[in-house]
């Protein structure tokens, strides 16, 4: 068996967050091919259902980098999520350099996950976290944390790299990012190479080629455990450097481009003639 895993925000779907009636196509042939399509992001669950040519999809979809893994049914196969003593710390660390903080939980995202925030201004988002009480979080009743994210606004990038040089030694999480401006962290066994590896464990198939497609930091993970990595041409030059090949941009279909006319998983569309 081949798998496609596949990253969604800048990869598989355009930069106004919707997928392609192109893209969608590619994913039905891929399937009726018998290729296990993945969708590999680190969204959650809910942000991903709600997006249409999905939506009536049976697709493996592996969640939060790693942390969560559902079955083509929907179904719960395997979660993992960062102690509560070791949140305790890292969230005084992201305090303390004055980041924005997003808690991905079993109860949802709070103060909110990250598609809602895209089309907030600095305005709007200063006032949501700066209003927002972390303390509501752990009052929550058999509370699962499975992921952080640190993110500031696009003028302040630099403040990204001291969250990173401040828990960097730390070794019960792992740290990635899919946007230049934020760092999304997890338990350390949870990473999208991670999952895909997990995910042929619980269902006990063995894929002979795994086609894995992104365009952020968070995605070099499964680019490692690859036989095909493939970067969005709107991926970061670091990202690009990683992988094998580099396709067009996610505006112009380049997930659909990719494997019909680079990788020829599936025969390329003849153009339609006039009649």
């Amino acid at each position: 068996m081949k798998c496609v895993s596949i990253d969604l925000d800048g990869t598989l779907l355009n930069s106004l967050h919707e997928i392609s009636k192109e893209n969608v196509s590619v994913l039905k042939e891929l399937q009726k091919q018998g290729y296990e399509v993945i969708l590999n992001t680190g969204r959650a669950y809910k942000d991903i259902v709600k997006i249409n040519g999905i939506q009536n999809m049976e697709i493996p979809i592996i969640c939060l980098n790693g942390s969560v893994l559902y079955s083509k049914t929907g179904n719960l196969l395997f979660e993992t999520s960062i102690p509560i003593p070791v949140y305790k710390e890292i969230f005084s660390v992201l305090q303390r350099l004055g980041v924005y903080v997003l808690v991905y939980t079993n109860h949802g995202g709070f103060p909110s996950t990250l598609p809602p925030l895209q089309r907030k201004s600095n305005e709007e988002l200063a006032e949501l976290f700066s209003e927002f009480r972390y303390d509501h979080v752990l009052n929550q009743e058999n509370l699962k944390i499975y992921k952080l994210i640190a993110l500031v606004q696009r003028d302040q990038i630099e403040k990204i790299e001291e969250v990173k040089k401040s828990l960097i030694n730390h070794s019960k999480i792992a740290m990635a990012s899919s946007f230049p401006n934020n760092v999304e962290i997890t338990s350390n066994e949870a990473q999208k190479g991670q999952a895909l590896i997990r995910y042929q464990q619980i269902m006990n198939v063995a894929f002979e080629e795994i086609f894995a497609f992104g365009d952020g930091g968070n995605d070099l993970a499964q680019f490692e455990v690859a036989t095909t990595s493939v970067a969005m041409g709107n991926a970061p030059l670091y990202v690009k450097e990683k992988a094998e090949i580099v396709t067009k941009t996610n505006d112009q279909d380049g997930f659909a481009y990719a494997v019909r006319n680079l990788l020829h998983l599936i025969q390329p569309q003849e153009p339609s003639s006039v009649r």
